[in-house]
């Protein structure tokens, strides 16, 4: 199919979200039309940041609510629209068929459009690396879009915290496969990493794990991260530019599989460690890390950071296609930190001695 047209209208489901709204800024900064997709419009604490966007005075940024778990909430949305970018989570991840019904029923609106020709889905580098088991990592330890978790493994299950990455694989494949039986449009599929960067309103310190855990981090507490995994991290700038540039792409193919990563890895500990190096403006009394894991897992530590170091993380096909170049993982947590504090009024935790 062909890429949407520029100037064109793109629905985005998510949009109150953290890498939604980015995803809204970034089409109107390009000129195009945008139906902002929310669960309510009335809603001012989540929806006010768009509201100040400059096109939503010139009406062309709308907001249209949309509860993701009722069918055929999309249909007047996405008529007359080219493109969408579906970067909406469902409600939970541990009812796969849950899951199921949601993709269905929004490819249903897709499909009852009559206009759309591109649709950009927003999976997760989860459905790239999470493995029941960590030996898998040892076996298959490049990380490239190919690469799907053993999914064979009797212990890859809801029950086991394997949820979320199965129901982004059920996600990517459903779309796919339905864009191919309809024929007049295509699934780009988008596995963004640990997103890191500026939120643009207050509500969105909550609504995502990483920056969340800055805003911890800031308040004087934070904690191991699950299998101690190193973080992973894409600027959220930078993963919506990724979205965008594949809307657009003419050289994108249906089913097409993008991790958005700059491949930069740190310890949740360094993490932490750089607001005082990059801003000691600050004073940040750095605390010390909290961990609660059991104990037969942390004595396994060791084991298991050296297998994730030796993992190799590869972004060469999304910067072919899309020619982003990914910001340093320090501009990411930087300008984090001081969103955290300028919009969500974050307050942090001193050094008594600062001076």
């Amino acid at each position: 199919m062909a890429p949407v047209p520029r100037g064109s209208t793109v629905a985005v489901t998510g949009a109150a979200g953290f890498i939604g709204g980015w995803v809204v800024k970034g089409l109107l900064a390009k000129g195009y039309r945008v139906r902002a997709c929310v669960r309510d419009v009335n809603d001012g604490r989540k929806t006010d940041f768009l509201r100040a966007m400059p096109g939503y005075a010139s009406g062309r940024l709308t907001l249209h609510s949309a509860d993701l778990d009722q069918a055929g909430c999309f249909d007047d949305i996405f008529a007359g629209c080219q493109g969408v970018c579906h970067v909406s989570h469902v409600s939970g991840y541990d009812d796969q068929d849950y899951i199921r019904d949601v993709c269905e029923h929004v490819i249903q609106s897709i499909n009852n459009s009559g206009t759309v020709n591109r649709v950009v889905v927003t999976s997760s580098v989860a459905a790239i690396i999470s493995e029941a088991d960590l030996q898998e990592l040892v076996r298959r330890p490049v990380f490239y879009e190919d690469r799907y978790p053993d999914e064979a493994s009797p212990k890859r299950t809801p029950q086991r915290g394997q949820g979320y990455s199965m129901g982004k694989v059920t996600l990517e494949r459903m779309f796919t496969e339905a864009a191919a039986d309809h024929g007049g449009w295509d699934c780009i599929r988008v596995c963004p990493a640990d997103n890191v960067g500026p939120i643009l309103s207050a509500h969105q310190k909550d609504m995502g794990p990483w920056q969340h855990n800055i805003e911890m981090m800031l308040r004087g507490k934070y904690y191991q991260t699950g299998a101690y995994r190193p973080w992973m991290i894409v600027d959220v700038r930078d993963d919506a530019e990724c979205h965008i540039r594949l809307l657009e792409n003419v050289n994108v193919s249906n089913g097409e599989r993008y991790i958005a990563w700059s491949t930069e890895t740190c310890n949740v500990e360094d993490v932490c460690a750089s607001i005082d190096r990059l801003l000691p403006e600050i004073g940040h009394a750095t605390p010390e890390v909290t961990d609660e894991f059991p104990q037969r897992i942390q004595v396994r530590e060791a084991e298991m950071r050296a297998i994730w170091a030796q993992c190799e993380l590869r972004n060469d096909r999304i910067r072919e296609a899309t020619g982003v170049n990914f910001r340093p993982m320090d501009e990411s947590i930087r300008d984090c930190v001081e969103s955290l504090l300028s919009v969500a009024n974050v307050e942090p935790v001193r050094r008594e001695d600062r001076s």
